[in-house]
């Protein structure tokens, strides 16, 4: 019996708080080497690593702690007079195209007696970034870089066993193993997943079970590849 659509927002609210950051090897040198700031070489920081392994998360961490200030990587030189001593700075998706002079001009700022701090997040190690200017290039061939391995099984375990536990969703037994051998590999897919699997619960007045989570998953996978056969994911 197919489980019943259900109205639910795809875009949930994403939960960046430090208790909610999952941690296992496919993260934790890169946790260490963001919180070993303000000891970071030359005062910037690359944390590089594919979609959904964690870096706007660690990001939205460091800004709590330091009070840093996002800017546009389109626009770093607009910024760079408001830019005080002292101060720290994170750039989103530097590897997609960034005011190369500007950011030049911003890790030097770093590098020197400046106290200010750069963070930069991008899925390419910096080295692969496509920039233009020779002087750039070479800064960021040398910089440090914080790199996050697509989630592993132990990391995503832990994401799907807190927000079963948050919601007290019912679970039939083994449909962890189930899920994990099936859902795509982002923590953001598994806070969707377990959202829809909870309604779907809720509606049906059951336990997560295997045909249910069969029909959300099929659901899911549907919506966000149309072109995939069914059961290319079984």
């Amino acid at each position: 019996m197919a489980t019943p659509q259900l109205a639910l927002d795809l875009a949930l609210e994403p939960d960046y708080r430090p208790e909610s950051f999952a941690v296992s090897e496919a993260n934790a040198s890169a946790l260490a080497l963001v919180n070993r700031w303000p000891r970071w070489r030359m005062g910037h920081l690359a944390l590089t690593g594919p979609a959904g392994s964690g870096k706007t998360h660690l990001a939205h961490m460091w800004q709590l702690r330091t009070g840093a200030r996002r800017i546009d990587r389109k626009d770093v030189s607009g910024a760079l007079k408001s830019i005080q001593r002292g101060a720290s700075v994170i750039i989103e998706d530097a590897d997609r195209g960034v005011d190369e002079l500007g950011l030049f001009h911003l890790l030097n700022r770093a590098a020197g007696d400046s106290g200010i701090s750069v963070l930069m997040t991008g899925r390419l190690p910096p080295r692969s970034w496509p920039v233009a200017l020779p002087d750039l290039a070479s800064r960021l061939s040398a910089a440090e870089a914080a790199v996050l391995q697509e989630p592993d099984d132990a990391l995503l375990r832990q994401v799907l066993e807190k927000l079963f536990r948050d919601r007290r969703t019912p679970l039939s037994p083994g449909i962890l193993d189930y899920l994990l051998a099936r859902m795509e590999r982002s923590v953001d897919f598994a806070r969707l997943l377990v959202a829809r699997l909870d309604n779907a619960a809720l509606a049906s007045k059951s336990a997560v079970t295997r045909p249910l989570a069969r029909d959300v998953l099929a659901g899911l996978s549907a919506a966000t590849n149309p072109d995939e056969e069914p059961g290319a994911r079984t």
